[in-house]
């Protein structure tokens, strides 16, 4: 027993030292465009978040899909980071480390949509015929109104003004 006290020592030792850099995970990612800042802890709970200037010019559904998103690369950093810690105290290709990554799901990190440009405008020399201008794109074409139908009662005064009555 004498020949595993070392040793037991150097594991809680090493147990200890996990457990203390455990509390202070955390994992922060930022958006492509700046407009996210996700930060979560080692459970990959949501921290804190913060939203850049160009959140504002952002519509809700895209703004919400970039706060998923950018959650879920920080959830993929936490989860690096447990595996980094646990490693030297369960041992890297140990049956524990393998439930350990077991037990964290592999996260669907959907790519974030690229950023609509503006579009830049485009000159033309006077003299050059091979590109000329582009015409914007037609508008849709606006639905037809339904026609009146004639036996429809709702109008009461027949289709003329109300004012006009005795």
């Amino acid at each position: 027993m004498n020949a595993l006290s070392p040793e037991i020592a150097e594991i809680r030792q090493r147990a200890a030292e996990a457990q203390e850099q455990l509390k202070h995970v955390s994992a922060t990612a930022t958006s492509q465009d700046g407009a996210v800042t996700a930060t979560v802890n080692t459970a990959g709970a949501l921290q804190e978040l913060q939203f850049g200037s160009r959140a504002d010019e952002m519509p809700r559904a895209a703004l919400a899909a970039a706060v998923l998103a950018t959650a879920r690369r920080a959830q993929a950093q936490a989860a690096q980071q447990l595996t980094a810690i646990m490693a030297p105290v369960i041992g890297e290709h140990s049956d524990a480390m393998k439930f350990l990554e077991e037990q964290i799901p592999e996260p669907e990190i959907p790519e974030e949509p690229a950023a609509p440009s503006t579009p830049q405008p485009q000159f033309f020399d006077a003299q050059d015929d091979s590109a000329p201008p582009a015409r914007p794109a037609a508008p849709p074409a606006r639905p037809a109104r339904p026609a009146a139908d004639p036996a429809d009662d709702d109008d009461y005064y027949g289709g003329g003004s109300f004012l006009g009555r005795n």
